[in-house]
This record gives C-alpha cells, structure tokens and sequence, in this order.
C-alpha cells in the first residue's frame, strides 16, 4: 500500500509499568511490543511510518536502528491529536491515506488495517476501529448507526450515562486522507475535561462538518492496550495461545501445550514432538521428526531431522545439532556442532566445538574453551569416543576414531585412532585403611571414656 502512512504514537511515559525501559519496549515473546506493530505493518509495504516519541527517545532510537522510520519529539504532550500532528513536517509532500495508531497496541494486523482504509471508499472521509470487550470500562465510546455510520464519538470521562451504556469501544486507530487528516488535526481543540488534544475529536470534526465517518469492528484481543505489566502479561498469554495452536495445526505434538512457550520466530518441521515445560528462545529452527523432552531452554538454535533434545538439556545460540544426533539430561551446548548421530547423553558442556558424526561425549566431558580473555575451538572427528569426565582444553583436535580414556585432561591434540590416556599414577598401600581405621576407632572410645 504505497498510498499508505503510518503514524505511531509512543510518546507516553508509562508509568504504570514502574521501568527504565520504555513501555513500548517491553518483549512479547521475545520481540520488543513496538517491533510486532511494525513488522504487521510493513506486511501493507507503507510509503512512510513516523513514531512520536517523547520520554526516553534515545532507547527507541537505538531499538530502530536500521529499519525505515522516522522518529520525531512531543514535547509537551499535550494529548493525542497533538501527538500526531507532530508528525506533519515528517510526511511532508506524501499524499494519500494516513493510519494513525498506538505503539503499546501491538498485535494489530495487516488485515484488519486494510479493511480499515478500505472503509474510506465507502464515501466516508474518516474510519476508525472499534470494538465490543466483554467489559467497557473506561473506554471511549462510539455512537454508531446500524450501518456503521458514526454519529459521535466520546471519552469517558466526557460521555453520558446513556453514552456510557454503549458497548462499541474506540481502540484509538484511525484513518483518513492527508487531504482531511491535517485540517481536522490541527482543528482539534483542548476544550474537555483532562484539558487535552483528543485523537477522536479527528471524527468529531469530520461530522461536525458533514463528512461521513464509519466504524470497522474488530475483535477485542487485536486492540488490547498494554500499560501495565499484568496487561503485558495478558498479551503473553495471549499471543502463547496462538502460537501453539498454529504449532499443533501445523503437526507438531504439545504434551502439555499449557507449559510450552515458544518465541515470536520459533520454526517448527512436522511430527515433532514436544514434551512439557519447553522454552524456546528466540532464532530457533526445528525440523521434521524431532522429539525436545522436558524441562530444556533452547534459544538460538538449529536441530536436524531425527534428533532428540533432554530432558533437562540447554542449548544456546550457535548451537546446531546434526541429523539424528542426541544430547540428554543436563547437556549444555553453545557455538558447537554436533554431527550426525553423535551423542552427548549427560552432564557435559559442549562450546565453540565441532563434533564429528556418530562421535560419542561421554558423561562429565567438558570443552574448556576460556582462559578469561579468548575463547578457542575443540574439533572432535567422526567416531571418536571421549570417555567420562574427561577435560579438553582447547584449541585442541581429537582425531577420528580416537578414544580419550576416563578422567583425562587433554591439551594436546590426539591423532586419529589414537589413545589418550592422561592420568596422575595411582598408588597402592595393603592394610592402610584398615589400620587407619582401627586407630581411628580406637581414639573415638578413647575419647568417649575421658568424657565420662
């Protein structure tokens, strides 16, 4: 919709969150509120999209970097309708329709914005979004005609008992031509009882001089506003509910769909299975046949065909497990590969590594990648076998089909089909720990006797 602007309003301070971060900054399923608004919109490929900000601009400016918007200031804010105006000299020269919404209205979509402008061919010279929640509250009301013609548009604080009874809400979106958007701003006065530039007051001048505005309905959840940390809880919730129902239709199992949570770009193949108490992080990719097993936190992470995850398994970001390969109970993984059919079944920590396919980590194996300064590479070869509790201090290179016997520490590398065994020399005393225990005994009655 290249005839298309966007302004979003992310001007408020929102205090009710009690944060540093600003509100609009707040993640959803790992995803910044503001960013899930943007993306939908871009779906519509606007020709321009302004943000207002106001407090804390520099956080939204650093958030933005790199994507096509512009941010201007509110200062003062002085409401709404004044907040949008502000966005005027940043659409200089565009000609077309202007959407002007709310950044702490995240789940918004394209569709709905398209059935929105559409409105606009209708004859209307003004649309706006309304909806019917299960309870008003303190909404702003929207006196409609059957046919969705406005005939007023009210605060609550403004509205009328009788107004008040009206279950039609105004989610705060609204869209008109450029042609009508700025003379009705700027138009807008302050003449209410917070003393403020009312957005809505755009339709109330639209009707006050005889141009038609209409009401697009949609539902509640799209238009939930979040302004505080329960209500962003809310939104979580919500957004979790949709993505394991897309999971699941898409051929994924959820045991327990209630205790997965997935993040707004988790990929998921078909037919894998996905045990309670899963956590997806963002930058996960799951392909087809996979089962993750309970109580694992994967993030940033790519999982072959075949491959099997936990319970109890974390995967950090740069971790890539190969086509049928295993991790088990307390394996974390981070920048490692490991190869196809390669298994790392227990308590072992796999970083900056490569691991050959159908190598086996045997439990206790640790790749110590850090010397406090630097991290460094262990390169594992294929069918190589490294034996419980073993250390190797990279950089370091295991050879294929190399074993590294129980308990050693490596430092060197290992060629291949070699044995390394690196351990101190045990040595061996006959009748020692009897003796010491028998003298040991012996003190304990001693001891015993004096105290009598």
């Amino acid at each position: 919709m290249t005839d298309l602007a966007v302004i979003i309003l992310a001007a408020g301070k929102g205090t009710r969150m009690k944060s540093d971060l600003h509100k609009v900054l707040h993640p959803i399923a790992g995803k910044p509120m503001l960013l899930h608004l943007l993306d939908s919109l871009a779906e519509l490929g606007p020709a321009r999209t302004v943000i207002v900000a106001g407090d804390r601009r520099e956080q939204l400016d650093e958030a933005l970097e790199g994507r096509e918007v512009t941010t201007v200031l509110q200062e003062p804010q002085l409401g709404t309708a004044h907040a949008a105006l502000q966005a005027r000299d940043a659409l200089a020269g565009f000609a077309g329709h202007i959407l002007v919404c709310f950044g702490d209205v995240p789940m918004v979509r394209s569709e709905t914005v398209r059935r929105l402008t559409g409105a606009l061919d209708d004859r209307a010279s003004v649309a706006v979004l309304g909806f019917r929640p299960p309870d008003a509250l303190a909404y702003g009301r929207i006196i409609a005609e059957p046919d969705g013609t406005v005939r007023k548009m009210v605060e609550y604080k403004d509205a009328s008992a009788a107004e008040r009874a009206v279950d039609l809400c105004n989610s705060g979106l609204i869209v008109a031509h450029s042609d009508d958007m700025w003379p009705l701003l700027a138009a807008v006065g302050n003449d209410n009882a917070q003393g403020e530039y009312y957005l809505p007051d755009v339709a109330t001048g639209a009707i006050a001089r005889g141009d038609r505005v209409c009401v697009v309905e949609t539902d509640p959840a799209e238009v939930a506003g979040i302004n505080s940390r329960a209500e962003l809880a809310a939104a979580e919730a919500q957004f979790q509910q949709v993505k394991r129902a897309e999971a699941m239709a898409a051929g994924a199992t959820l045991r327990a769909p209630e205790t997965v949570f997935f993040s707004c770009d988790t990929e998921l193949g078909r037919d894998v299975t996905i045990d309670p108490n899963v956590v997806f992080g963002p930058g996960v990719r799951v392909a087809d046949n996979v089962h993750i097993k309970s109580f694992c936190h994967i993030e940033g992470a790519h999982i072959a065909s075949g491959a099997q995850v936990g319970p109890f398994a974390r995967l950090r970001p740069g971790a890539v497990m190969e086509e049928d390969s295993f991790v088990g109970n307390f394996v974390e993984m981070k920048k490692a590969v490991l190869g196809k059919g390669a298994k790392a079944s227990h308590l072992s920590y796999i970083g900056d590594a490569s691991v050959g396919a159908h190598a086996n980590i045997g439990a206790g194996t640790i790749t110590c990648n850090y010397d406090g300064y630097f991290k460094y590479q262990t390169v594992i070869g294929e069918r190589a076998f490294i034996g419980s509790n073993s250390a190797l201090i990279a950089p370091v290179t295991i050879g294929a089909d190399a074993i590294v016997a129980a308990g050693s520490t490596v430092s060197r590398d290992v060629a291949a089909g070699e044995l390394r065994m690196v351990r101190a020399e045990q040595f061996v005393k006959d009748g020692w720990a009897d003796r010491f225990h028998d003298t040991m005994r012996k003190k304990k009655e001693a001891g015993k006797k004096e105290s009598k």
